[in-house]
């Protein structure tokens, strides 16, 4: 008899799903600051600052 995987899901805790949000909101900054230097440094590099 098989188990069908689509039933198993993990139940994350109120804390590990707080640390979860955290860490996601934390990696869509970070992308978002990163973006905004390389194209900073795009404009100086092509003088338009």
């Amino acid at each position: 008899m098989s188990v069908d995987p689509r039933n198993e899901r993990i139940r994350l805790s109120a804390a590990e799903s707080r640390a979860q949000r955290r860490r996601s909101i934390a990696i869509g900054v970070t992308l978002v600051a990163m973006v905004v230097v390389f194209y900073v440094v795009t404009l100086i590099k092509m003088g338009a600052v």
